[in-house]
């Protein structure tokens, strides 16, 4: 005899979807997007208020350069707080929520299959956090136009100077414009927003992994937020603990921290993100294995996480 969950087909995107879109509008219903409202004061305040800058054109970077990467610097690391945060706490709150309200139970006894509903409730979450990067991107663009015309005129003042009394060349002033450029609306920037909602992706995918074995929202938060602290630094121990090993001892440390890394994600390549906000370039490649990892990553936490929720009982 054949039941109605025997029928159910193990996978389908359209149930993801629907779970996606459930999640997202009950996320806005949360008011958790009053966090944009600190970002857009950040950058009134970033665009309007007069920051500290290297004012000498005698560095090849140029006038201006300093007050860009200024500008920047705040606005970026508000987006990447917004991301981190939501990733977080948005995961942590979606199981026990449902479970307090018995959401879980309407939602399993359609029936809707375990995977389909973890990532029905991942997805919606990456939804969100898209939705409010892609705002602030827009904000941040704007700004950061607005502000490179005002530098760059500034700036083609003070260079015309320099090269009529002989201090510079039109070869130096070129030069210079260029370094400045590197300091405004790029590609470059554009990725590091990208890699940004990637960490997010990662982060929020672990919280998941974690609220499927955890009763407690605050166990959730608390376990996320440390393995994401450990992240940053993963890396740097495992080469400290590789260098200052013995010869036997290599293959053991480099398998334990292989096993560390998968359990801490390592986050030290997203440091990529304020290379470019000092004004460095991302090269394609560097991005693309980013979203490589990010994608290892979600695809490891969220089998484990259907792993766990599959066997805990409801």
């Amino acid at each position: 005899m054949s039941s109605e969950s025997d029928r159910t087909p193990f996978f389908s995107p359209r149930r993801v979807a629907i779970l996606a879109g459930n999640t997202f509008t009950h996320l806005i219903r949360m008011k958790v997007f009053y966090f944009l409202f600190v970002f857009v004061l950040v950058a009134i305040a970033a665009n309007f208020l007069k920051l500290p800058h290297t004012a000498g054109p005698e560095s090849v970077g140029g006038v201006g350069a300093e007050e860009l990467r200024l500008l920047k610097s705040p606005m970026v690391g508000v987006m990447k707080l917004f991301a981190v945060i939501l990733g977080i706490v948005a995961t942590a709150l979606l199981i026990p929520r449902d479970l307090e309200d018995r959401t879980l139970y309407t939602i399993l006894s359609k029936p809707v299959p375990r995977l389909d509903y973890l990532l029905g409730k991942l997805v919606g979450v990456l939804l969100l956090i898209f939705v409010g990067l892609a705002v602030m991107t827009v904000l941040l663009d704007a700004v950061l136009y607005y502000r490179t015309q005002g530098v760059m005129a500034e700036w083609m003042q003070t260079a015309d100077i320099l090269i009529e009394q002989g201090r510079w060349t039109a070869a130096d002033k070129e030069s210079a414009r260029i370094e400045l450029l590197t300091h405004g609306v790029t590609w470059s920037l554009q990725g590091a927003i990208i890699a940004i909602f990637l960490e997010a992706a990662i982060i929020a995918s672990l919280a998941l992994l974690v609220s499927t074995f955890s009763s407690s929202t605050l166990f959730t938060v608390v376990i996320s937020s440390l393995c994401y602290f450990i992240g940053h630094f993963i890396s740097d121990a495992r080469d400290h603990w590789l260098k200052s090993s013995g010869v036997g001892d290599d293959q053991v440390l480099d398998v334990a921290s292989r096993i560390l890394i998968v359990i801490f994600p390592d986050f030290r390549p997203f440091k990529a993100v304020d290379e470019v906000v000092a004004g460095q370039a991302l090269p394609a490649g560097v991005l693309g294995a980013l979203a490589v990892s990010a994608a290892l990553y979600l695809g490891i936490y969220v089998v484990l996480s259907w792993f766990v929720f599959s066997d805990k009982e409801i």
